[in-house]
């Protein structure tokens, strides 16, 4: 007997994420959201679908794209919202915005502006839950350009030969920035290096969120049963600019037409197919959209009356040693 509620909790979570940055789009000309905004549409299904299987008690790390993780993981709208406008209310009260996420309470650590910084603090966080025998798994996102720092391999190294409760996800959109994969790799395939190390290697070029989940939990499973690392690889397309919130085709570096092939199967279209042949209504679904998209529009209606933190609050929070 098919679960319907697991399907539809997957398209809610990718609705969630999707609609909270259809919104960023709409708002951000106004020039209120003070942050650089690294958007997410595109790679819903990889994020939902791991973290998914991972469950409530993991700890996962992220990049400066950071919005899909912080949903997925917390679905805290109202806080992640009031930080895109550097609200008091926000998640790291206005200080950190759109690339500094965190909701430890969620089991999301940290986000950062800096490519694979949060790598070696990730492979920390699992020395530190198999020294506590806790039973936590770590999951660390990132993009296929983090590969190319040796903070990277140094990490996999390490926790290959420490046998660390973590699984690494490259995210690969085929892009560092605007240099595509040809011209920054001496290496034909990143897997079947990594096929190389101590460690369980999946790898998938779907975007349905279901076969992504399915990996995933394989590889939750293997962590658990052979206390070693696993390496997830994922590929997607990143659907605008690196850095902003509009289409970026007239660039040079890529076309609509790959664009275009990608979302032939986006994430979010598949999910809904399959909840149509699973029998619920278009009018039901709807129902749901509707739902998401008012409950961000509230969020946005108290972002923006929500006073900003006090000049103070910037010496809050931190470590100095003088």
């Amino acid at each position: 007997m098919t679960n319907l509620n697991f399907h539809l909790e997957l398209y809610k979570k990718m609705c969630l994420i999707r609609k909270a940055e259809e919104a960023i789009i709409k708002n951000y000309p106004s020039d209120e959201m003070k942050t650089p905004m690294h958007m997410s549409m595109g790679e819903e299904a990889i994020v939902v679908g791991v973290c998914q299987s991972l469950g409530p008690k993991s700890q996962t790390f992220g990049t400066y794209r950071s919005h899909a993780l912080y949903l997925a993981t917390s679905q805290d709208t109202d806080g992640f919202f009031a930080e895109m406008y550097g609200k008091k209310t926000g998640v790291v009260k206005g200080k950190g915005g759109s690339m500094h996420l965190s909701y430890p309470e969620k089991g999301l650590m940290a986000t950062s502006a800096v490519v694979a910084s949060t790598i070696p603090a990730a492979v920390g966080s699992a020395y530190a839950n198999k020294y506590l025998k806790n039973g936590k798994i770590v999951g660390i996102f990132f993009g296929d350009g983090a590969v190319d720092e040796g903070v990277f391999w140094e990490s996999l190294n390490i926790a290959c030969l420490m046998k660390l409760p973590i699984i690494f996800i490259c995210e690969d959109n085929g892009y560092a920035v605007h240099t595509e994969t040809v011209k920054r790799h001496g290496y034909k395939s990143i897997v079947d290096i990594i096929k190389n190390f101590d460690c369980q290697v999946f790898s998938s070029e779907s975007t349905d969120v279901e076969k992504i989940y399915k990996i995933s939990a394989k590889a939750v499973n293997f962590v658990k049963k052979e206390k070693k690392p696993v390496f997830l690889y994922f590929k997607y397309y990143r659907y605008l600019e690196h850095v902003g919130v509009n289409w970026d085709f007239d660039k040079g570096y890529r076309s609509e037409t790959e664009f275009k092939k990608w979302f032939k199967k986006d994430p979010l279209k598949l999910q809904k197919k399959r909840l149509l042949r699973l029998g619920l209504s278009k009018t039901q679904i709807e129902k749901v959209e509707s739902a998401i998209a008012n409950k961000i529009e509230e969020c946005i209606q108290k972002a923006k009356k929500t006073p900003f933190p006090k000049n103070t609050e910037v010496y809050r929070d931190v470590f100095y040693e003088g």
